[in-house]
């Protein structure tokens, strides 16, 4: 089993949550920010102290649910901070974005890093397509056409112009190239059906998140591996990772706390305009290829909403406890969904960095070296 430490760099100082999206920076301190931003990218660094094969950045905007509106700029810290550690970018929403910046970006930091770059080319959650004025229909075949142009960016060693749907280049030949050959491993989400899909026919990893199911999870990893193996992959354990909320203390009840306490502010403060963001963008367009899709993603959020920690610990959906127990949990989870890699946020919401600190060392000190044989 390999672990991956990720962070969302959430903003912890708001007494309410914003009453509509995007949500008003007008309670925004800087000095307040560069703090955060220290303590977090220390953490993050401290990662590879504690044995994690992965540190993972992800991007997101509008909003204080995340201050990492550029992964790629944390991921360029990190290359400076961290020796071996892989830096996996989880990711760029490429639809969003210019594919061939995000090729060139993803090089840079393949190249800074030794070769140490997972590159996440990821579709995005609903509300990000207002912010950036994309049309949420296109989403699929963004990706689609962008992905395939960062791979013949990253590969081809000679000019080669670009006419697509969306994206028309003249002519492209990136400085630098990456490191790693032929390029850097790609990770998709796959957290529906159609999402697994199109990462198996990508031969790509895949990422799930926010579980409110094993069986549905199940499903996802099932049609994964279908359509990688009719794509000439035979997909490993190593190619299936799982996202999972965890909070590890010296005891349930202790870890169970925290854990209500921090998801408390995530959903009722930094997912609260969010919500209602992503359920504008479901209803009035076709966002997700089947009209389902959209209905159980906004499902999915108010389930985990609606769950008490002991509920959330039975679906599978988080990891908490003592590191007996967590162990536990990680082994019944691998056995139902044959997993090689758990992606672990551990800053939940505001829960205070010295119980994420404490969390981290307990991962490294109790849980790794039996859980890492998994």
């Amino acid at each position: 089993m390999k672990f991956s430490y990720f962070h969302l760099m959430p903003w912890t100082e708001l007494d309410e949550a914003p009453q509509q999206w995007p949500a008003s920076n007008q309670s925004f301190d800087p000095a307040r920010g560069k703090e955060l931003y220290d303590s977090y990218i220390d953490t993050m660094a401290f990662a590879e102290d504690c044995g994690f094969d992965w540190v993972g950045c992800n991007e997101h905007h509008f909003s204080p649910y995340g201050l990492m509106a550029n992964c790629n700029l944390i991921g360029s810290v990190l290359t400076q901070r961290t020796k071996t550690i892989k830096l996996a970018m989880l990711g760029n929403l490429i639809p969003l974005l210019n594919p061939i910046r995000v090729a060139e970006e993803y090089a840079m930091i393949d190249v800074m890093s030794g070769g140490r770059l997972v590159a996440g080319l990821i579709r995005g959650v609903p509300h990000e397509y207002i912010a950036y004025n994309v049309v949420p229909g296109e989403s699929r075949e963004r990706l689609r056409e962008a992905t395939a142009l960062i791979i013949k960016a990253w590969t081809e060693p000679e000019p080669f112009g670009w006419e697509g749907e969306f994206y028309q280049y003249p002519s492209v030949s990136i400085w630098p190239k990456p490191m790693q050959k032929p390029h850097p491993q790609i990770l998709m989400s796959a957290s529906n059906e159609e999402s697994a899909e199109f990462a198996g026919q990508h031969r790509a990893m895949m990422g799930m998140t926010l579980i409110a199911d094993l069986k549905i999870a199940q499903r996802c990893i099932n049609v994964y591996r279908d359509a990688a193996r009719a794509h000439g992959k035979e997909p490993t354990p190593a190619d299936i990772l799982i996202g999972q909320n965890t909070l590890i203390a010296r005891s349930d009840e202790e870890a169970k706390e925290h854990l209500a306490a921090g998801l408390n502010y995530f959903h009722k403060v930094l997912m609260h305009s969010i919500r209602d963001a992503m359920r504008l963008v479901v209803q009035k367009s076709r966002f997700f290829a089947q009209e389902q899709y959209g209905e159980r993603f906004v499902n999915r959020l108010a389930t985990l909403n609606s769950r008490s920690i002991d509920e959330m610990i039975e679906a599978g959906s988080v990891l908490c406890g003592s590191p007996k127990t967590v162990i536990k949990q990680m082994k019944r989870i691998q056995g139902e969904l044959g997993n090689g890699r758990f992606n672990l946020n551990m800053k939940i919401g505001n829960i205070p960095d010295k119980v994420v600190r404490t969390s981290m060392e307990l991962f490294r000190d109790e849980v790794l070296p039996e859980a890492a044989s998994l």
